[in-house]
């Protein structure tokens, strides 16, 4: 499923196999059903872009389908994993700019644990780790920066500290996989935290200057191709980096 090319318009049926399924970015749901041998009509979904079908399995038989294409500008989608910057603040929340057409809107209630009457006082500036709450073509994206499901925090919120660089949108979408060998690798070598956003951006912080520049070469050097991601290719590159 990984490698097949759609084109935009092109009909994508839903994985039977799955007891639910996330759309990513690069494919819409569609209004039109498909026949399906034994099993009736089935709902289907249309490519929104060029670009290889690709697939990821979940927990309990859930799975995320979307397009991986080569576009290098964001565009919001329902419960992306995201890293922004405060740009204004106003009386109910915050603008918060993603790298996309349109800048995203955070509620002051928005965090774990806010009331009307102890709100976060973020400055401008602040870098935050949110999820897409609410993605429509003709509206401004909403960003929240807790788990609704639990009303905890769960990793999101403002990050102190730490270096933030921009990276390809196929790169992050990779290092959300377990499977990817990159982080992996680099946490056998240097310890540090991360937090990783699919509109291209990447927070990492370590205990010390050379290992946080030793993090980025190596970053990059895998998203421009120069460094392979492999244990062995990645481990070579910090001890270089870091010598």
């Amino acid at each position: 499923m990984s490698s097949t090319l759609v084109l935009p318009g092109d009909s994508i049926p839903l994985p039977s196999s799955s007891k639910s399924v996330i759309l990513g970015p690069g494919i819409a749901a569609s209004s039109s059903r498909i026949q399906a041998p034994h099993m009736g009509t089935t709902p289907t979904c249309i490519s929104t872009r060029l670009g290889l079908l690709s697939s990821l399995k979940g927990k309990e038989k859930s799975e995320q389908v979307w397009v991986e294409g080569s576009s290098k500008r964001y565009i919001p989608a329902q419960k992306d994993m995201v890293l922004g910057t405060i740009i204004a603040k106003h009386a109910e929340g915050f603008r918060v700019d993603l790298g996309s057409a349109h800048m995203a809107s955070l509620e002051g209630l928005a965090f774990e644990g806010a009331t009307k009457r102890s709100k976060p006082n973020l400055k401008v500036g602040t870098l935050v780790y949110a999820r897409v709450s609410l993605a429509n073509r003709d509206m401004e994206p909403e960003i929240e920066c807790f788990d609704p499901n639990t009303g905890k925090a769960e990793g999101f919120g403002e990050l102190k500290g730490g270096l933030m660089l921009t990276c390809s949108l196929q790169l992050c979408r990779h290092l959300l996989n377990p499977n990817f060998p990159l982080l992996p690798a680099l946490a056998a070598s240097v310890p540090f935290e991360i937090a990783v956003g699919l509109n291209g951006r990447v927070w990492f912080k370590t205990e010390t200057v050379s290992e946080s520049i030793a993090v980025k070469r190596v970053i990059e050097g895998v998203d421009s191709g120069e460094i392979k991601a492999e244990k062995k290719d990645v481990e070579n590159a910090v001890k270089e980096y870091l010598a």
